[in-house]
């Protein structure tokens, strides 16, 4: 008994690291666009970094939130 509460409190713990070393997203306020007066509703983005490969937009990564695939190309943005 003891051996399978330590093996499963192993493996909480494991999947506890890979969850918060995967949140990568920030959340976005709603806001009103001051050209044309409409309200943009709150969403949320990958955080800010100097990587083209982890935003929700590039292609062969999806956004959890909305379950859209990627269709950027990552060398579109890339600057030599």
């Amino acid at each position: 008994m003891k051996k399978i509460f330590l093996v499963s409190m192993a493996i909480f713990i494991a999947f506890g690291f890979l969850a918060g070393s995967a949140s990568a997203a920030v959340r976005v306020r709603g806001y009103i666009k001051p050209s044309t007066g409409r309200y943009v509703a709150p969403s949320y983005r990958s955080s800010p970094n100097k990587s083209i490969w982890d935003n929700y937009s590039t292609k062969g990564n999806y956004n959890p939130y909305t379950g859209k695939k990627g269709s950027v190309s990552p060398y579109k943005s890339f600057k030599w």
